[in-house]
């Protein structure tokens, strides 16, 4: 389970989200959008959390299988397609890799825990606090 705790105050659409160990991420929207840009907009947290799965999951596989490759990047992008969420991800690993190697690590990929929960879909609970 992960639990985090948000507030916003008056700054506009400044938002505080703290973990319960008190990690920090300030999220904000874009100045286009009446924000100050302050931080990660929501949808970009979304793709970044993405991002953060499959970039550690993939360096457990690495170093695991012993495999050499020092650095893994991945881009993600966030596309809105007819009211659903399409993540697009592209990977880049610095090392030495066969073709088989590569598909695999394209598998881990696509079973990071965050990438699995996203495929599966969501269910929501909502309550008011008296």
């Amino acid at each position: 389970m992960a639990h985090i705790r948000a507030k916003i105050q008056r700054v506009l659409y400044k938002i505080e989200m703290h973990t319960p160990t008190n990690n920090v991420i300030i999220a904000d929207e874009p100045t286009s959008m009446g924000g100050n840009d302050l931080g990660f907009s929501p949808k970009e947290l979304l793709a970044a959390s993405l991002s953060a799965c499959t970039l550690a999951t993939l360096r457990m596989y690495l170093d695991h299988k012993g495999w050499d490759v020092s650095e893994i990047n991945v881009e993600t992008d966030l596309i809105e397609n007819e009211g659903k969420a399409v993540f697009k991800r592209v990977l880049h690993f610095e090392g030495t890799l066969t073709e088989e190697q590569r598909k695999r690590l394209l598998a881990v990929a696509n079973a990071c825990p965050v990438h699995k929960l996203l495929a599966a879909g969501a269910s929501f609970e909502t309550t008011l606090n008296d």
